[in-house]
């Protein structure tokens, strides 16, 4: 007896769900689309929330940016659980390897002295930045409406548990293999001169009560401290002979411009709604003026120490430089 094998071709009996349906369509949807659109909880509420009886407990007004369709924005990256934690998987494998190399040649250890010191007193205290940061993610991640941008927010808090677990490795290296320098960064972040602007700066973030406000407020620290220190004096390392510098730097940014891409898209979101777009880009326009007067204030002091550390180091500059580029890309959004 023989047997054919046959291909049988079984249609399914609907290709999504039925609100993907109603938003995009009767097609096949994305996993991130199913994983991600229309899940906000919008009724049914039990209860208004006892420390603030004028809102629900999911409420648009959390913030004064607004989106008439919370879908109108959705994460150019398209992460939902599953890419998200491969593509974080793979950054701390490569930052892994990264400091394999670095202690295998001892690259920390042999920094030139003013590059340890930019590293110990200026870098390795910022892995509190970073835990503040996910403070103001989590805000984001809780008060926000609409599941691509509170799934963003979310992601943003993990990702910076993971800078300052990045940055504390580093610190562990540098200081080959004790926990000394981190309990020194730590002192630094609660009494350095330098830092008590950046601290207090954070710490008013963290208690903002507005989740949109906060997210900006951060976004435009994020891109002012992150140019001076991992990409203005990245450059310099890379010629001022502390390429292990140069190596961590880099993980750092590369970090920054994926974060970057959907806060970007979120700011267009916000200034194309058709309700709310007028408003919304005067209000990103006068955070974001307000964010660049604090953080200038608040980096100002640590680039001063790399210039007083590094020759020719120019941080101070940098900051300014830092602050125009920000307010032209911001100028389309806010037109």
């Amino acid at each position: 007896m023989q047997y054919e094998l046959r291909t049988q071709v079984i249609e399914p009996s609907r290709k999504t769900f039925d609100h993907l349906v109603a938003r995009y369509g009767d097609r096949p949807a994305s996993r991130y689309e199913e994983g991600t659109i229309d899940l906000q909880a919008k009724e049914n509420f039990h209860y208004r929330p006892l420390w603030d009886p004028s809102k629900e407990i999911y409420d648009e007004s959390f913030s004064v940016f607004r989106l008439t369709d919370p879908y109108s924005f959705t994460d150019p990256r398209q992460y939902y659980y599953a890419p998200y934690v491969t593509s974080r998987a793979a950054m701390s494998d490569a930052f892994g390897a990264t400091l394999d190399y670095l202690e295998s040649r001892n690259l920390l250890v042999r920094l030139p002295d003013e590059w340890r010191t930019v590293l110990a007193e200026l870098v390795i205290p910022l892995r509190h930045y970073e835990s503040g940061a996910q403070l103001v993610s989590t805000q984001a991640a809780r008060f926000g409406f609409g599941a691509t941008v509170t799934q963003c927010a979310a992601y943003a808090a993990f990702d910076r548990i993971g800078n300052a677990q990045l940055i504390s490795r580093a610190g562990i290296a540098l200081d080959g293999g004790t926990a000394v320098l981190l309990g020194q960064a730590k002192e630094s972040w609660m009494r350095s001169e330098a830092l008590q602007p950046m601290r207090r700066l954070v710490e008013e973030t963290i208690v903002e009560p507005d989740w949109g406000v906060g997210l900006v407020t951060l976004d435009v620290v994020d891109q002012v401290l992150y140019h001076v220190l991992f990409t203005h004096l990245d450059d310099l390392a890379l010629t001022g002979g502390a390429p292990a510098y140069s190596l961590v730097a880099q993980h750092l940014t590369g970090w920054l411009e994926d974060q970057r891409r959907w806060v970007d898209a979120l700011y267009k979101a916000w200034a194309a709604d058709p309700d709310h777009g007028e408003e919304n880009s005067r209000l990103l326009a006068q955070t974001a003026e307000k964010a660049l007067s604090a953080a200038n204030d608040a980096v100002t002091p640590i680039a001063a120490v790399a210039d007083g550390l590094v020759t020719g180091a120019a941080a101070v500059a940098a900051v300014d430089e830092a602050s125009d580029r920000i307010r032209a890309a911001l100028a389309p959004a806010t037109a």
